[in-house]
């Protein structure tokens, strides 16, 4: 049986740990709204991005010249390039564990093709470098604060790979902010740009060709879907970083509560034993 000292320096042990997974989740909640806030100002840009592509897209329906745009060129996916958004640091539940189980059950979806890795993020450049797998990039240091200048530099090199027929396929990989109690695994084909339906067939006014229009907007498309994953990703770390500290700071509250009550059970059993070796030296003695 434990000593009352051991118990008490384990009590006092577990609520310097609480301490700490407290003030951790107040820091990942001020985090969250920040982030939540630039996530969610992002969304109605690519919206709109979406919508004036579809609808250019539909205008030109038919055009010879757009439909051979690069972008838009389906091949047979025999090279692959995939993109895995996971965080720098970890304290946050299963929020990588769940993404590089996907990343996995991808890769493992194709083994009868190549496939390269993008890593954004020390978590998933870990774990892939680990396996041995190929890495065209990692980039480490810039899921915390994402810029768009950061994400245009990893789509203009998308971009430069499928255009020179390096890969037949880009695919993104990330956890989308849904709530805080969970993330939204997704992962979506950016390259080729698969032009979202539903387009209108607006009577617009075009200064420029459409090919042309295109052309200018389908690198900014993949631009934003990349910048949108970063910012998407970082919201649902921080959300399920504050989960998971909600739920050590609880689970050590738990803790405390056993050990308080083991402490007083020991401490009466030293007491009970003490009255009887006192009541016992006095029965001999007299």
């Amino acid at each position: 049986m434990p000593s009352l000292i051991d118990i008490r320096r384990r009590i006092r042990s577990v609520k310097n740990m609480q301490q700490i997974t407290k003030a951790m989740k107040m820091v990942s909640a001020a985090k969250l709204r920040r982030s939540q806030e630039r996530a969610i100002a992002s969304r109605p840009y690519a919206d709109m991005m979406r919508r004036i592509l579809s609808n250019v897209a539909a205008a030109a329906a038919g055009n010879e010249e757009v439909s051979h745009l690069s972008l838009l060129q389906v091949r047979e996916e025999k090279r692959i390039q995939l993109i895995v958004v996971s965080s720098d640091t970890g304290l946050a539940g299963a929020f990588n564990s769940n993404l590089l189980r996907s990343a996995q059950r991808f890769v493992d979806e194709h083994r009868d093709v190549e496939i390269r890795i993008e890593a954004i993020g020390r978590k998933s450049r870990d774990y892939f470098r680990k396996r041995n797998f190929e890495l065209t990039g990692e980039h480490v240091g810039i899921v915390d604060k994402p810029e768009y200048h950061q994400a245009a530099e990893i789509a203009d090199k998308m971009i430069d790979l499928y255009q020179k027929s390096e890969v037949d396929a880009v695919y993104i990989a990330v956890n989308e902010f849904k709530s805080v109690m969970a993330p939204n695994l997704v992962l979506n084909k950016i390259l080729p740009v698969e032009v979202p339906e539903g387009g209108e067939q607006i009577d617009y006014i075009y200064e420029q060709p459409l090919e042309e229009l295109l052309r200018a907007l389908l690198p900014r498309y993949v631009e934003m879907e990349i910048y949108r994953a970063m910012l998407e990703s970082i919201s649902a770390y921080h959300a399920a970083r504050m989960t998971a500290m909600d739920a050590a700071s609880s689970n050590a509250g738990d803790v405390i509560q056993d050990l308080t009550l083991n402490l007083n059970r020991v401490r009466q059993a030293s007491i009970t034993r003490e009255i009887i070796e006192i009541v016992s030296g006095a029965a001999a003695l007299g």
